[in-house]
């Protein structure tokens, strides 16, 4: 048994050296791969220096250009509805038509109050005034006519009767006479005098005024009657209408509801921040489920609401084909600014850093990754601003950065082609 045991012992050793002679042999080949790591394949692109648009996107809601609710300035039934919702009116078309008979009446009876007024003034201008002042005048001449007879028939009397010739009583008769005529020649040149001075004026400017009431008053009539024709007052469509023939119109209550949509305006809230880089005529885009239109911001709310923070923006854009209905829902994209001069990369160069923030990984010549702590800026599509960290000319990784250890070896590659991303797609659907 002892034997058997030292042979087992020296077996069991003999075995035991075997194992570990080929596990030596076959450690040694992996340890040498080790420190011959393959580098890590990844592609780069250049940072360069050129202009960025500072973006500010957000939702809005859609409203017409202009819109109308007209109403009527009198109460009266409907007489006809000559519009329907969804036609389109123009400026000054007739909408509706109101019962009005009485309101006509009335203005025939003011029409009529009006020309007679106008004849009266004319018969006092032109006939009246004009006779009286002749008269007054021809009463003048006559007056003036009969004191010249008499006082040449006292002067003879006067020079008879110192002659001898004629009693002194003919000459007092001729006397009494003279007196009389100056008294009516008096009399008639002061009549003339208030006619031509108060009267004819006064009488005048009485009956032109007379004139112009029933004129007032003609016009208000006419004006009431035109209130029973209902005209739109923009261009638009007939968004609503909601009264029909027969049934009571009352002043103040809507009848029809027009909306311009030829443009529309998208209404935004945009965050105080942004929203002071922004200024009226600035272009901007909006994204619906008809695709994209141009527009520009057309108000920037001077105050800001004081439940949300936010600025309200007006973006206006064409409507061609009225496409766009108000109320619906659409993305804004104001250009806020545009940044010239500035370093640009991908926005997939951009990897997050395990102490905060954001960093990317700068290639060398030597094909060693580097990485840099950045600050990014502004983004536009796939486009990003950076602030600090890069220089123009790096080569920022763009794919394979991610897990990518500072000082590592790199190889670059080419990007591949869309032909090539098409290929590849291609070949996993047959797999």
């Amino acid at each position: 048994m002892g034997r058997i045991s030292r042979w087992h012992v020296i077996a069991v050793l003999l075995v035991a050296g075997i194992l570990l002679a080929g596990c030596g042999k076959g450690s040694a080949p992996k340890e040498a791969a080790g420190e011959q790591e393959a580098p890590t394949p990844v592609t780069v692109e250049t940072a360069v220096r050129g202009a960025i648009d500072h973006v500010v996107t957000a939702d809005a809601v859609l409203y017409p250009i202009n819109q109308a609710n007209v109403t009527p300035k009198i109460s009266a039934p409907v007489k006809r509805i000559l519009v329907n919702r969804g036609d389109h009116v123009r400026v000054g078309q007739l909408l509706a038509e109101l019962e009005s008979g009485d309101l006509a009446a009335a203005a025939e009876e003011s029409k009529h109050q009006y020309e007679q007024a106008q004849a009266a003034n004319q018969t006092l201008t032109g006939a009246t005034v004009g006779e009286d002042r002749s008269k007054a005048e021809s009463d003048v001449r006559s007056a003036q006519q009969t004191l010249e007879a008499a006082k040449k028939l006292y002067d003879n009397r006067v020079e008879l009767q110192r002659q001898g010739a004629l009693a002194q009583k003919l000459v007092d008769d001729a006397r009494v006479a003279l007196a009389q005529a100056q008294s009516q020649f008096d009399v008639a040149q002061r009549h003339l005098q208030a006619l031509n001075q108060v009267s004819q004026r006064e009488a005048i400017a009485g009956s032109q005024a007379q004139v112009a009431a029933a004129k007032s008053h003609y016009d208000s009539a006419a004006v009431q009657v035109s209130y029973g024709q209902i005209r739109s007052p923009i261009s638009g469509v007939i968004a609503d209408r909601s009264i029909y023939p027969g049934e009571i119109a009352a002043s103040g209550t809507p009848l029809v509801s027009i909306v311009d949509i030829s443009q529309v305006v998208a209404r935004t809230n945009v965050p105080v921040k942004e929203a002071t880089a922004i200024t009226v005529g600035r272009p901007a885009r909006i994204t619906g489920p008809d695709g994209d239109l141009a527009g520009k911001v057309t108000v920037v709310s001077p105050s800001v609401n004081p439940n949300t923070t936010t600025v309200e923006v007006w973006v206006q854009i064409p409507n061609p084909g009225e496409k766009l209905k108000p109320g619906g829902t659409v993305r804004v994209s104001i250009i806020a600014e545009t940044i010239q001069n500035t370093i640009i990369v991908p926005a997939t160069a951009l990897l997050n850093s395990d102490e905060g923030g954001q960093k990317v990984m700068v290639i060398t010549s030597d094909s060693v990754a580097h990485e840099r702590r950045i600050v990014a800026g502004v983004r536009q599509g796939m486009r990003v601003q950076i602030l600090t960290g890069l220089q123009e000319g790096d080569q920022v990784v763009t794919s394979g950065g991610l897990g990518l250890e500072d000082k590592a070896k790199v190889a670059i590659q080419k990007p591949k082609s869309e032909d090539e991303d098409e290929d590849d797609a291609d070949d996993e659907k047959g797999k």
